[in-house]
């Protein structure tokens, strides 16, 4: 349980204030994702939070660029408690939201998603992201599983490394085993397996589905 430690500190310490020193200072951050939806409702319940500053997002949670949510973290001192209408609006995915949280906790600074009332200045909040933190180091060590058999099963078919002169159903099935797992990019998987981005995509039509088929996608998708 080591990462889990090292994600939100000793089990020992878990229902210690967190942060130490609270503040009355909230600061808020809503996100939207596409055009049409209105950021009315984010930005009332951020209000009604007494959230002193709100910042906002119009941008997918997948999309990395979101300047708002950088400031947002910049200006945050120890104390404060940065406020989401939902954990979904937040994280992109269940580790990218422990990973947040874990460093807000470094910083001094607590958190609190309205819609599922989790406040880490309250040990049962504390205690819903300890156990958020296990959860993702139990699916990141699917995921390193998943990524070892699919290698396995391509060194045993004889098609790791190299470049093979055709593109045999065994390259194709060995393609498959791997492409589901979110840690193989397809760049990776290609040459792992000797061929082309390209050749990947001209021989499995289904290959953005494929990837879409990987062991956390229903995790992800609760985020989103």
């Amino acid at each position: 349980m080591t990462v889990l430690n090292d994600a939100l500190g000793p089990a020992d310490n878990l229902l210690g204030t967190f942060p130490l020193h609270p503040t009355e200072i909230r600061i808020g951050y809503a996100r939207v994702s596409t055009g049409g939806q209105k950021f009315d409702r984010q930005l009332d319940a951020l209000t009604l939070a007494k959230c002193r500053r709100i910042f906002s997002d119009r941008k997918s949670g997948k999309n990395d660029l979101r300047p708002e949510l950088k400031e947002c973290h910049a200006f945050l001192q120890p104390g404060d408690s940065l406020v989401v209408p939902s954990l979904d609006r937040y994280g992109r995915s269940l580790q990218d939201l422990v990973n947040m949280v874990a460093a807000l906790r470094e910083r001094g600074v607590g958190f609190t998603s309205l819609h599922e009332k989790l406040d880490t200045l309250t040990p049962g909040g504390r205690l819903i992201f300890y156990v958020f933190a296990a959860l993702a180091e139990f699916i990141r060590e699917l995921i390193v599983q998943g990524t070892n058999e699919g290698l396995a099963a391509a060194r045993a078919r004889g098609r790791v490394g190299g470049r093979p002169t055709v593109v045999s159903p065994d390259l194709l099935r060995a393609a498959r085993d791997m492409l589901p797992n979110p840690e193989n990019s397809i760049e990776t998987v290609a040459r792992l397996l000797g061929v082309s981005v390209g050749t990947l995509y001209n021989h499995i039509p289904g290959l953005k589905e494929l990837r879409g088929s990987r062991i956390p996608a229903q995790l992800e998708g609760s985020m989103l």
